[in-house]
């Protein structure tokens, strides 16, 4: 098939095209490079199967002419991680709610299946665990930024289902939930190669909070095999699917941990949320998915454990 892969030169759009590729696809990525990055997809570009074109998906003359030719699309272009959201609140807004309904618009008129990128951050501040597709959300005020990006996510779903709907257009939504691995940088505040990083050069480890907030954390492998084979079973069309770990961990336990496994002689320091991100800035304590259902439709089960994981992303680093 040719495949799009929206945000492919990112840290999961980038495995994403390595696979799709190992399985005889013709892959094309379209990335502004805001959070993507070449280095990521250098090694794919002998491959006679591989293109690219770097620009955004804001771009809509742009864009059908790319899906226009196109089987499938994996939208993963967003404006992701918190620190970046919060730098750039209207362009992530922007990127994440327009970009989206173009990608839905096109690939409606060029009959092309579409896989949706969400989060967990759709279940805001719930303390409901695990968290289930069909649960309620609950966000804080619209005077704090991360909540747009909630808000934005949730917005993308239901143009998705409105299309399924109306249009019949084969889509798939999935709700990512801490995504790490190889590739991945902590510069926009993910925590885990961030922590590595630190732990490698003997740095101080710092931790937002008092770090007793808990996270799952899931291996980019697992992640990327999961989006595939949703992708490739009809009965996964129209419907939402949670993505992830459910092994949680304190990000206070994952900072002892990355120390243990580097041998590191890096201090542990607490930093508060305000000092780092902005005024009455909140976090979600505790972020578990329930993924009973994605287990029923492709019988989903991950295979790399947290130790794993962190294996993996020193390896990457220490290359």
């Amino acid at each position: 098939m040719k495949i799009l892969i929206t945000g492919g030169a990112g840290f999961i759009g980038s495995h994403l095209a390595e696979k799709l590729l190992d399985m005889g696809h013709k892959v094309h990525i379209l990335d502004n490079l805001s959070t993507g990055r070449l280095e990521n997809v250098s090694h794919l570009r002998n491959n006679p199967d591989f293109s690219m074109t770097i620009g955004t998906i804001l771009n809509f003359s742009l864009m059908e002419q790319i899906i226009k030719d196109c089987d499938q699309i994996y939208h993963m272009a967003a404006a992701v991680g918190v620190k970046y959201i919060i730098e750039n609140p209207l362009l992530s807004l922007q990127t994440n709610v327009v970009g989206t309904e173009y990608v839905l618009e096109l690939a409606n008129k060029h009959k092309a299946k579409v896989l949706i990128t969400s989060t967990s951050e759709i279940y805001g501040k719930s303390d409901k665990l695990p968290f289930a597709e069909k649960d309620d959300r609950i966000l804080g005020s619209t005077h704090i930024s991360r909540w747009g990006y909630s808000t934005a996510k949730a917005v993308d779903e239901f143009f998705a289902l409105a299309y399924s709907r109306e249009k019949k257009l084969p889509v798939v939504i999935v709700r990512l939930f801490n995504t790490v691995g190889p590739r991945q940088t902590g510069q926009y505040g993910m925590v885990v190669p961030k922590f590595v990083k630190a732990a490698l050069l003997n740095q101080p480890i710092i931790i937002y909070g008092d770090g007793k907030q808990s996270r799952c954390f899931a291996d980019v492998d697992d992640v990327t095999n999961a989006l595939i084979a949703l992708m490739t079973k009809k009965e996964c069309e129209g419907e939402i699917f949670n993505v992830g770990s459910i092994e949680p961990i304190s990000i206070e336990d994952l900072a002892f941990k990355v120390k243990e496994m580097t041998k590191s002689k890096s201090k542990i320091e607490y930093m508060s949320y305000e000092d780092v991100f902005e005024e009455g800035f909140e976090d979600m304590r505790d972020r578990m998915p329930d993924i009973t259902k994605i287990k029923e439709f492709i019988g989903y089960e991950p295979t790399h454990n947290l130790e794993n994981i962190i294996e993996r992303i020193v390896s990457y680093y220490e290359k």
